[in-house]
């Protein structure tokens, strides 16, 4: 057996680094978040299938009003750009709740919760002078059809997230909403970044290219 050198020194065994707590332990995603990562995927087919039939079928037919005849652009850029403000208003928001500022969080989110809806309060108004102003109905032609179902469901879909909205922010106000990092803050958040990321896709489509 060969002895350590005068000038050697031996670490006792109590002093050995601790073994890594982590090392053999398996890490495995959080459900709630693969969930919601699984639910944008098949959301993001289902628009996808949207607007691929709204540019196969915008051109068919050639009875009732066209995009061009209809679409009053002015409106639509002031309500797209209400969507995207809604996005950043969102995103301080839950930078002011990681930085422990949860008034100003709650006044972030609430903003977001205004921009949604004063979307949607746009959408109607557009929609009340596309029906009785220009004659677009759902039935009067493909454009018509198509256009009112895409349109539609994302209005939908942005409903949703202004309800979804509202309840973290009554569940903050309760003060049940708990941790820099609250599971509900991060879910909602994913899906209204999502709306809007779908509707800029939705806007160039139809209102831009589609004229």
């Amino acid at each position: 057996m060969t002895e350590a050198a005068p000038d050697e020194k031996v670490m006792p065994e109590s002093e050995a680094a601790p073994p890594d707590p982590t090392l053999g332990v398996e890490v495995r995603p959080e459900l709630h978040k693969v969930g919601m990562i699984c639910f944008l995927v098949s959301e993001a087919s289902f628009f996808s299938t949207l607007i691929m039939a709204y540019v196969i079928f915008l051109r068919h037919g050639t009875t009732g009003p066209t995009p061009a005849q209809v679409f009053t652009l002015p409106l639509v850029l002031a309500n797209t750009a209400a969507l995207v403000l809604s996005s950043f208003t969102l995103h301080y928001a839950e930078k002011a709740l990681r930085a422990g500022n949860t008034a100003v969080f709650r006044l972030l989110w609430l903003a977001t919760i205004v921009l949604g809806v004063a979307f949607l309060g746009g959408t109607m108004y557009e929609w009340n002078e596309l029906i009785h102003t220009h004659g677009l109905t759902i039935g009067i032609n493909m454009f018509g059809s198509t256009y009112y179902t895409l349109v539609g469901f994302h209005a939908f879909h942005v409903t949703i997230g202004v309800v979804a909205l509202a309840g973290v922010l009554l569940v903050s106000l309760r003060g049940e909403l708990r941790g820099a990092h609250p599971m509900p803050v991060t879910l909602v958040g994913w899906y209204w970044h999502f709306v809007d990321v779908v509707w800029i896709f939705v806007f160039l489509i139809v209102y831009v290219v589609g004229r």
